[in-house]
């Protein structure tokens, strides 16, 4: 008997290409792979698109409506309290009153109270000193509890107010610049303020004018005069302040 030769039978033997025998004996050929490959694929597809409806059953079932529509939730509520703190007025006899001004709170005027110091002297201080006087008031900062509730003023440092001038009404006010050119806030925080006290001999109209008209310059083009009212209108909407003045006759 001739000794065998090593290697593989010959019936195992083939020129097939490799995986050729292993796909025959698993009773696949080779045909078939791809259409096994489709139908994996199109099984994940179907896995995926289920996986997709459940999620989206659970979201709304969170009570979490989507939209692709980007939604405009408004400005942030605003925390200031708008409520104006007391005024710190000593309760042993001083030279210092109560007084009224109009401070700006979420775009609107409303009144605070303040302690002012008198000159100390026997006689009441004039109109225009009055004014001036509650004009520095207005000029200055807030107090730490008047910016915490809100409140700021628009009354810039360059601002001045002086009396009468010969022919104006009693009770006018001018100053420094003509009324239309302050910031409409400003003029509606100075006509609040200045109503009803013996700046204006307290008359409820406030007569404003600018720098007295030089000779030859028309009234109501330099220094011409405008009666306000501090109304409810004026007070909730500042911004009208420009054109809530009458021009005088």
């Amino acid at each position: 008997m001739s000794p065998r030769t090593a290697g593989p039978p010959e019936a195992e033997r083939s020129d097939s290409p490799p995986g050729a025998g292993f796909s025959s004996r698993a009773g696949v050929s080779p045909d078939d792979a791809p259409r096994r490959a489709r139908r994996v694929a199109r099984g994940r597809a179907t896995f995926l698109g289920v996986f997709g409806v459940v999620g989206a059953l659970l979201v709304a079932g969170c009570g979490i409506r989507s939209t692709s529509v980007p939604v405009d939730a408004g400005a942030a509520p605003s925390r200031a309290s708008c409520k104006a703190p007391a005024a710190d007025v000593p309760t042993q006899p001083t030279d210092d009153i109560a007084i009224t001004i109009h401070l700006v709170c979420t775009s609107q005027l409303l009144p605070v109270s303040r302690a002012l110091r008198l000159p100390k002297r026997d006689e009441a201080p004039r109109p225009e000193e009055f004014a001036r006087a509650l004009l520095a008031q207005l000029q200055r900062w807030p107090s730490t509890a008047e910016l915490k509730a809100g409140f700021s003023t628009e009354v810039g440092k360059r601002i001045q107010v002086s009396g009468p001038v010969e022919g104006d009404p009693t009770g006018t006010l001018r100053l420094n610049r003509e009324p239309d050119e302050l910031p409409s806030y400003a003029l509606a925080q100075l006509v609040c303020t200045f109503a009803e006290t013996s700046a204006v001999r307290g008359k409820r109209a406030v007569v404003l004018g600018g720098p007295a008209a030089s000779d030859g310059e028309e009234a109501t083009g330099a220094g011409g005069l405008k009666r306000y009212e501090c109304g409810s209108d004026l007070r909730s909407r500042p911004q009208s302040a420009q054109s809530s003045g009458t021009v005088l006759e």
